[in-house]
């Protein structure tokens, strides 16, 4: 079985734990995702079976979008309400002050990791340390954050909804403790649902319980997406049949004898009849190299 399973995944369940449930309802040994989510999150976790992990590191670094819940007046340890309560504060801010705040969120910023997240130091998961009661140095990264809405206020209550496009490797928990910081009364993160990854949206995402009803319905494959779905970000380049044994078997393509103009990056390849074979890069030489062959 070869292909992307669009999971929405429940809530309080790892991204590893629900990859686990796919592959065992699946029966499917090679399975794998894109993009970690927190146990308390749920939403658009890219799956990929069979063949299809080959591509997992090579998968185009798309855009995400997150429905968030916060609350004003409350931080903890982990920058979400599944944490330790750090400190309450009085919150003395009008939602027209949470909105014209948010502004200076948008656009490039930097962001230190949280101590509670799947991040590497030195070999390590900073989860780990975290649990452990011990907090490394970490380095901030930029990010992007393409815009921020506001979908619901509640006022008196400090509660408010907000819906996030952002570019990859955005923590949205660290987003809502910057603002809270920025308002001067702190906020924690409530809830999280990511409607958007690798270019699918949440509409298209199924459930556990859904997937394990199109398995024993013999309807699997109706659910399957093809993975060169998610690779559409790459130029085509179509080749000849014997051009396809080649790069099947791990040989270069010549680019004079594709006719194909030297543009460099990663590109989808396909046979005459439309079927994709893998993932070829043209770089310094003329022509183009095998990066991976799909199995399918």
């Amino acid at each position: 079985m070869t292909g992307i399973i669009l999971l929405d995944k429940p809530k309080d369940i790892t991204s590893f734990g629900a990859v686990a449930r796919v592959r065992r309802i699946c029966g499917e040994k090679k399975c794998g995702h894109t993009g970690t989510l927190d146990p308390m999150a749920t939403g658009v976790l890219t799956v990929m079976l069979g063949g299809a992990t080959r591509f997992i590191e090579l998968l185009p670094s798309h855009n995400k979008a997150y429905r968030a819940l916060f609350r004003l007046g409350t931080t903890t340890d982990t920058l979400d309400i599944t944490g330790k309560i750090l400190e309450t504060r009085e919150v003395n801010v009008t939602a027209k002050e949470v909105k014209e705040k948010i502004n200076d969120f948008i656009g490039d910023i930097n962001q230190l990791p949280p101590m509670y997240s799947a991040v590497s130091v030195n070999g390590q998961r900073l989860y780990d340390l975290a649990r452990q009661g011990i907090e490394v140095e970490r380095k901030s990264r930029q990010v992007t954050v393409f815009s921020i809405d506001v979908l619901s206020e509640n006022e008196e209550a400090g509660e408010y909804v907000i819906l996030v496009e952002c570019s990859s490797g955005t923590y949205i928990r660290t987003l809502i403790s910057d603002l809270g910081e920025a308002l001067g009364c702190g906020a924690v993160m409530t809830d999280l649902r990511r409607t958007k990854a690798n270019g699918f949206e949440i509409e298209n995402a199924v459930t556990l319980e859904q997937l394990e009803e199109a398995v024993n319905s013999g309807k699997i494959f109706d659910l399957l997406i093809p993975v060169d779905r998610a690779l559409e970000e790459y130029p085509v380049i179509k080749v000849s049949e014997a051009q396809a044994k080649r790069f099947r078997n791990g040989g270069e393509l010549s680019l004079e004898r594709l006719k194909y103009p030297r543009m460099l990056g990663f590109f989808r390849v396909y046979d005459p009849n439309g079927n994709f074979i893998g993932i070829g890069e043209i770089g310094q030489k003329d022509c183009l190299e095998i990066k991976r062959v799909f199995m399918g």
